[in-house]
């Protein structure tokens, strides 16, 4: 591995790092610019001022904003999350289960969509310019312009109420055996595909049809070889990294974007925690679990960065 690769990708790390710190403090800011009192909430409308000082003073609300974000950034640092002001349970101990719900959901959704998209990517270069091409592009183009609560409702209409063949809601236990969880998350799952099968595919098609420019594309096709041969075995190795980086940006967008539809199925993830939460007014829980989408999301995304860097030649082999 050259110097130049090493540089690049340390530079890509700090830059992560950077980003994610820069995060922590707009979570921060912005839970404190919600409307409200936190001691209000909790006490309710009948406390007394004098109830409502003790409990300000045991929250540490009267400590100075700057005091408080460095004590909660140390402590997110060392694992400690913080305890959830309405129940009292230990925040990082209620996310686990969670957060395994949430990148569960995720990974289904990601070894559906991605063999499809690249599939339907190689298809539309293949007939490129005819129907198929046209109707692949046209259905996943319809599909990631429907706003995922409404792609959530129609799929839970047509699968669930009309055919019957699913339940309406995604209900998931611990006790629940494997084939019992992917039925239950069956419903999220095709709408989180139908979400972003579009991207994934037209990022494919896009970098193959770059690398069939090619000189050597063009010697493929005059020693006899099949179209989708071609295809398969010269371009689309070489159109890798793109795919890669498209793949892991979706990838985050999976985890990071179930919220919307984690609370139309009722799905005991990250985002019905989330937005549970953020009803009540649970600054603690909303906190840390906007830190942790933030970090899963800049560290996809970093990880994307490597990946094209790791993958391109010139670099690996600089002159």
């Amino acid at each position: 591995m050259s110097f130049l690769v090493v540089k690049l990708v340390s530079q890509r790390i700090a830059l992560g790092l950077m980003l994610l710190l820069a995060a922590s403090a707009l979570i921060f800011v912005g839970t404190q610019m919600l409307p409200g009192d936190v001691a209000q909430t909790i006490l309710g409308q009948t406390a007394t001022p004098e109830a409502l000082a003790n409990l300000r003073a045991e929250l540490g609300l009267n400590e100075p904003a700057l005091s408080r974000y460095f004590s909660w950034l140390g402590n997110a640092l060392q694992g400690d999350l913080g305890t959830a002001l309405t129940n009292g349970k230990d925040i990082a101990e209620s996310l686990s289960g969670r957060l395994g719900n949430t990148l569960f959901l995720a990974a289904c959704a990601a070894v559906v969509s991605i063999p499809l998209a690249i599939i339907l990517g190689l298809l539309a270069v293949r007939f490129r310019n005819r129907w198929p091409d046209k109707m692949i592009s046209a259905v996943t183009l319809a599909t990631i312009s429907v706003p995922e609560f409404i792609l959530g409702y129609l799929v839970m209409y047509l699968v669930a109420v009309k055919l019957r063949w699913l339940p309406s809601v995604s209900i998931v236990r611990p006790e629940m055996d494997f084939l019992d969880r992917i039925e239950a998350i069956a419903m999220p799952v095709i709408v989180l595909t139908f979400v972003v099968l579009a991207h994934m595919m037209r990022m494919t098609r896009a970098a193959i049809l770059n690398v069939m420019e090619s000189a050597y594309i063009e010697t493929a096709e005059l020693k006899g070889l099949s179209a989708f041969r071609v295809i398969a075995s010269h371009a689309m190795p070489n159109a890798i990294a793109p795919i890669v980086n498209v793949v892991m940006l979706n990838l985050a967008y999976l985890i990071v974007g179930v919220v919307v539809v984690e609370v139309v199925f009722v799905y005991p993830g990250m985002g019905q925690y989330l937005v549970d939460h953020v009803s009540k007014r649970d600054v603690p829980v909303v906190q840390a679990a906007g830190l942790i989408f933030a970090a899963v999301y800049i560290v996809l995304n970093t990880t994307a960065d490597i990946i094209a860097i790791l993958a391109n030649p010139r670099l690996r082999h600089p002159k």
